[in-house]
């Protein structure tokens, strides 16, 4: 799917520098960081989730190791 990205003149610059750096297209570099982003958004997801599940289940064994 094709779209546009306006990005800011600091950001543009630091892209460009990086990608020269890297031997790549600013576009490459943008599919990478939207895929590390995702990934790592889906991961804290998973994460609260997780931690959600365990605080319920074991809320009473916290509240008493809040207590001692």
């Amino acid at each position: 799917m094709a779209m546009t990205v306006r990005l800011p003149p600091p950001i543009d610059s630091a892209l460009e520098a990086l990608a020269r750096q890297r031997h790549t297209s600013k576009h490459a570099l943008l599919i990478e960081a939207a895929d590390r982003f995702t990934r790592q958004e889906s991961r804290t997801e998973r994460v609260l989730v997780s931690v959600d599940e365990i605080t319920t289940e074991y809320s009473e064994l916290l509240t008493r190791l809040e207590d001692a």
